[in-house]
């Protein structure tokens, strides 16, 4: 890996370090990382800056200054990420800066509408952390998915869009014809129509040694974590379009890659089969789940592994593991907003909301639109969506779709 600006210094036991190294990754932010129990070299250095205490993280930057133990609020001050909006009410308020959202905001900035964006990680969403876009409309030879990601934000910053990073949302509110958005470091933030757009999160497995070893070999991210295992053998999980894709990244820096199928085939489209099936490099075991992640000196070292044919049960040596079993969708923090979700937590839109019969409260004489949730003024678009398709192209769609929609919602408040 090419020499970078950013050097953390830390460990693979050190929960703090893997907090700091989570962030730079959500925010897509390249870094050199130093574990100092293995160079000598970085102990020493970490030391001296430390006035002769053993602090990890230690952090580095290009001016030369450093940061020890640095909370994420304090490395976003650092990295310049805005965290807070320039005044407390919008026309419109949109909650995450992936596909959806972006493209919804430079509609709506277009249309005049005032529009504040508040995201929690990296611009892009999930798109920004895949290798490369090949079924963008528009992009023959494909598109990587940060080059895609950082021009749809270029084109929302052109029409004055306000962008908010690193700010994670807590909970919504609404009172009469406005919503109001609560965020993690106390502020509130008011707006007349709220678009949410904050997509899904990697599903885990939840078995035994995986929360510990996040970060220590146990991994989501190839396009973050990929470069660290140049050489070394990797395991990557799960059958769908997402694993496939991700293999054919991680297989670039990876000596070998094993890919653990529960099913006897593949879920991911036929040509991205057939790349991952060809790859010398890549071998497939199918009928196979992981029941645990084993380590040593806090590091990953093996996996718990079941045939779920045969009943038998071995432990498979791997330098690392990267999980790629599906989405849940960020809809927490709408747990006392009155949006109803289904029972995966995804949120239910328009025509669906009235089969019923009756609609929601708050509908007394229209119905919903097609983007919009059972609280008038509240829309959704892209992952977090019920029915909605997990692709990119569709997300950008449904962007658009919601904008046009929340305009024509605004002439009425």
């Amino acid at each position: 890996m090419s020499k970078q600006a950013i050097t953390v210094y830390g460990a693979h036991w050190c929960p703090d370090c893997r907090l700091s190294k989570q962030f730079l990754g959500e925010h897509q932010i390249a870094y050199n990382w130093i574990d100092i129990d293995e160079d000598k070299g970085g102990e020493e250095f970490v030391i001296k800056t430390n006035n002769g205490k053993r602090i990890i993280p230690t952090i580095t930057f290009a001016d030369g200054s450093f940061l020890a133990e640095p909370s994420n609020a304090e490395l976003a001050a650092k990295l310049g990420l805005k965290t807070k909006a320039s005044r407390n009410h919008y026309d419109l308020i949109i909650l995450g800066g992936g596909p959806a959202g972006l493209t919804a905001a430079l509609y709506t900035a277009r249309e005049f509408i005032d529009t504040l964006i508040i995201e929690r990680a990296a611009f892009g969403g999930q798109a920004a952390g895949t290798e490369r876009l090949e079924n963008m409309p528009g992009f023959p030879e494909g598109i990587g998915g940060m080059e895609f990601s950082q021009r749809l934000r270029r084109q929302a910053e052109r029409f004055g869009v306000e962008l908010l990073q690193a700010q994670e949302v807590t909970g919504i509110h609404t009172y009469h014809n406005y919503h109001r958005v609560y965020t993690g470091d106390g502020e509130q933030y008011s707006a007349r129509a709220v678009l949410v757009a904050t997509g899904g999160r990697y599903k885990r497995l939840n078995v035994p040694g995986e929360n510990e070893l996040i970060g220590a070999g146990v991994h989501f991210c190839a396009t973050c974590d990929g470069p660290f295992y140049k050489g070394k053998r990797v395991a990557v999980v799960g059958g769908g379009n997402s694993a496939a894709e991700e293999s054919l990244l991680l297989v670039k820096f990876a000596e070998h890659l094993t890919i653990l199928v529960r099913s006897s085939q593949f879920k991911a489209s036929r040509i991205i089969q057939e790349k991952v099936l060809a790859h010398p490099k890549i071998s497939v075991r199918w009928h196979t789940e992981v029941k645990g992640f084993v380590g040593e000196k806090s590091k990953l070292t093996r996996l718990q592994v079941l045939d779920n044919q045969t009943g038998e049960t071995e432990e498979l040596s791997t330098d690392g593991a990267f999980i790629f079993i599906g989405l849940e969708p960020n809809t927490g923090f709408l747990a006392d907003s009155g949006v109803l979700l289904n029972h995966w937590g995804f949120i239910i839109t328009g025509h669906d909301l009235t089969h019923s019969g009756e609609l929601p409260t708050g509908y007394k004489r229209r119905e919903p639109h097609l983007m919009e949730t059972s609280i008038p003024g509240i829309f959704a678009a892209g992952d977090v969506r019920d029915k909605s398709t997990k692709q990119v192209a569709s997300a950008a769609g449904e962007g658009a779709s919601a904008a046009l929609m929340i305009r024509e919602y605004l002439k009425s408040v």
